[in-house]
């Protein structure tokens, strides 16, 4: 290339198109195992194995128990049964994963073995499955049979107002827990009270929780404002560990004391934190995270939060990174633990690889699919972005729909959430004023009710909410003080709603394995085990289930289309008159163009699908013809309503041979009486994006034909649409009012058509 070339001239145009996609902004890692760049497996990864002596466990994973780091002691000691592990290890890891993916062998045989795996051993496993068996494994072993969601409610302001209004929403939507979080520290105590009176709203049952620092979320926690906590961090590396805050025993006697407190938890693990913080010791992120987790079932933890979490992103961009990330899922639940199976970190700007991400969850089922999903706009998130946040929440509720998989959350109508944000923005201003905290404005709550995000609001700022806190804790109060400002200020049902969650703690029913509410009682993996084993059993899509999850926004049906084409229809009464003259016959005039319209034209069909009055484009097709000095007649055609067919019956009625069709959706066809019927001369088939212009076009070219000459054919532009996705279900319900009207032996009849003269 000399240097008078432009720069880019010798380029492939595409990849400057490729330049402009959401991808481009991503970036991958090269594998490169010695930097802790490998997904399933690294040459540094130790070789699977244990050894057995006087009942305790002398190695594991060829390190002998001298030389056990502080993770291998605890997993050896509080994970590993002796009696278990050199049956469990016998077995090969191609049998083990072939058994993971048999449907005769139980899960609960495979839960026991796990109880002898190493982490070693565990990774060799799940590595050798492929992503669809993977998937497959998940919906078999996972813990609970009925899935569940788990939502964020955050803003960029720590807004309770805002707070408590989306939270509200979020209970409505379905989530099954909320978890809050706050934009600075000392903000928490009025976050965790915002969303505890919000979640209170409309229904009882949804677990809170506030993440926070852990010494702070419990003292939120045993003053009754939060039911479980998750953000309790455990590392795959002892320097990690350390250097991430605690040890395995202190993290286990934590454990300990929200549960005597009848406060659920699970610990935080996943892919790609060991080697963010520089500890990776050039092992895989499957292998680390498998430590994690027999780490954490050694510290007899309810579940665990895994599948990359903060590092999902780091884990995404190396090869295989986004089948790992279900992988350890997959041992998350083999261990029997609950898992709230990530997809809370935004992966990727691809909107596809967002997609594709979260359907192996949304098929497999989970007992919470996400770990977070951002019910809540991008940019109030204040945990950053999830994988799907609220301007995607309609999308997930159309993949529920559309592949009859349930993930947890329900459709809610427009007027039902603006009368929930209201009561909870109602409810928390009472509590405030009550407790002596605050005093919302009118115009404060009124901004929230309707507000999509923070920028639309005049409300609470960071500063309000740090009084806010400072006041609840300088005055030690507590979830009881909030019941009986409730009740005392009218708010009767969601007093009694946040008491019911609160009694719960004292019965500690939802310290179960994979616990959560429903219609008022605990669903967990006693009373509600996973059954799988096959078609026909674990859980199924109920009929009133479904028809919840198909209730979306927008949904055609007859009723509604005859509806609208009934208002339309007086529209057009003012504009067109239609008198029938007689049996149309073939014309002999030479210089006349038929035009055949279908039968519901103008008599149960009133507008195109790109919203073109029929008298408006029935006048473009005639002025079209007229502009060329041929006559034009309209014929009703009332045998077929298929556009080829009306183009070529119009044509052999004509004196000229030629004729177009159209049908009451828009579509139209150029077409000859000696063709066969397909074979056409022009056709409009895109017709949502068919204008005026075009049609008078046709009518031009129609006429063109006529007089024997071969004009341009009239191309409507298009830029790729997808036309079938936002059309189809409408061109469906009009061409069934078409075809209702058709009858075989009826033969077409002649039109008179007059223009009345109103604007359309």
């Amino acid at each position: 290339m000399n240097d008078e070339t432009p720069p880019g001239a010798n380029r492939w145009r595409r990849f400057q198109d490729w330049d402009e996609r959401p991808l481009r902004l991503d970036r991958f890692a090269a594998e490169d195992p010695d930097n802790g760049f490998a997904a399933f497996s690294s040459p540094h990864d130790p070789k699977p194995g244990v050894t057995v002596a006087g009942g305790r466990i002398a190695s594991m994973d060829g390190i002998a128990a001298a030389d056990f780091d502080m993770i291998d002691l605890f997993i050896a000691r509080h994970h590993l049964d002796p009696d278990m592990t050199l049956e469990a290890m016998a077995i090969p890891a191609t049998t083990l994963a072939r058994m993971l993916v048999d449907l005769h062998v139980p899960r609960t045989k495979l839960v026991c073995l796990a109880r002898g795996l190493t982490p070693a051993r565990l990774a060799e496993v799940v590595a050798q499955l492929s992503m669809l068996e993977i998937a497959f494994a998940y919906a078999k072993m996972r813990a609970r049979r009925t899935p569940g969601n788990q939502g964020h409610v955050t803003n960029a302001k720590d807004d309770p107002l805002q707070l408590a209004a989306d939270a509200a929403v979020a209970v409505a939507l379905g989530f099954d827990e909320i978890e809050t979080t706050q934009r600075v520290a000392r903000n928490a105590w009025s976050n965790a009270m915002a969303c505890a009176v919000g979640a209170a709203v409309g229904r009882w049952g949804t677990l809170f929780q506030c993440s926070s620092e852990e010494a702070e979320e419990l003292r939120i926690g045993l003053a009754g404002f939060t039911s479980y906590a998750e953000t309790v961090s455990v590392y795959g590396t002892e320097r990690a560990f350390i250097d991430g805050d605690d040890t395995p025993w202190s993290k286990a006697f934590l454990a300990a004391a929200y549960a005597s407190r009848g406060i659920k938890m699970r610990c935080t693990s996943g892919a790609g934190s060991e080697l963010l913080m520089g500890f990776h010791e050039s092992k895989s992120l499957l292998y680390l995270e498998a430590r994690c987790l027999c780490l954490q079932r050694a510290m007899g933890v309810q579940g665990t939060q895994n599948g990359g979490i903060d590092g999902a992103p780091l884990a995404s961009t190396v090869p295989g990174g986004a089948r790992e990330l279900m992988a350890e899922n997959l041992i998350a639940v083999w261990l029997d633990l609950e898992c709230a199976s990530g997809n809370d970190s935004r992966t990727s700007e691809s909107e596809i690889r967002v997609g594709a991400k979260i359907m192996p969850f949304l098929m497999a089922g989970s007992d919470l699919i996400c770990s977070g999903m951002g019910s809540i706009l991008k940019y109030d998130n204040s945990f950053n972005p999830s994988l799907l946040n609220g301007e995607e929440m309609e999308d997930y509720l159309a993949l529920q729909r559309d592949f009859e998989v349930d993930g947890g959350l329900t459709p809610l109508g427009e007027e039902r959430a603006l009368s929930l944000r209201r009561r909870a923005v109602e409810a928390l201003s009472a509590v405030l004023d009550e407790l002596g905290l605050a005093s919302p404005t009118a115009a404060m709550k009124a901004s929230v009710v309707v507000a999509s995000g923070s920028d639309d609001t005049e409300s609470f700022g960071p500063r309000d909410a740090a009084l806010i806190a400072q006041g609840i804790q300088a005055r030690g109060l507590d979830v009881v003080d909030v019941i009986r400002a409730l009740a005392r200020r009218g708010f009767g049902a969601e007093a009694q709603n946040l008491l019911n969650l609160v009694r719960l703690r004292l019965s500690g029913d939802y310290l179960q394995t994979s616990a959560m509410i429903r219609d008022g009682r605990v669903l967990s993996a006693v009373n509600d085990p996973n059954d799988y084993g096959g078609p026909g059993t674990g859980y199924r899509v109920s009929p009133a289930r479904r028809d919840q999850m198909a209730g979306l926004r927008d949904v055609l049906d007859r009723p509604t289309v005859v509806h609208e084409e009934a208002r339309h229809a007086r529209d057009e009464n003012r504009r067109i008159a239609y008198r029938v003259v007689g049996d149309a016959g073939t014309g002999s005039d030479t210089r006349e163009v038929v035009i055949g319209v279908s039968p519901a034209f103008g008599v149960k069909l009133f507008r195109t699908v790109a919203g073109h009055p029929l008298s408006a484009v029935l006048a473009e097709l005639i002025a079209g013809i007229k502009s060329r000095g041929l006559a034009a007649r309209v014929v009703r055609v009332r045998h077929t309503a298929d556009t080829s067919f009306l183009g070529l019956s119009a044509a052999r009625l004509a004196g000229s041979g030629i004729g177009i069709g159209i049908q009451a959706k828009g579509t139209t066809v150029i077409h000859q009486r000696d063709r066969l019927p397909h074979n056409n001369l022009e056709l409009f088939s895109n017709a949502p994006i068919t204008r005026l212009p075009h049609y008078r076009r046709l009518g031009e070219n129609a006429a063109a034909y006529a007089l024997g000459e071969l004009p341009d054919p009239v191309v409507v532009p298009q830029r790729g649409e997808a036309m079938g996705a936002r059309f189809h279900a409408q061109v469906a319900l009009i061409y069934a009012i078409e075809t209702s009207l058709v009858t075989d032996d009826l033969t077409p009849e002649d039109l008179s058509v007059t223009f009345l003269g109103k604007p359309a």
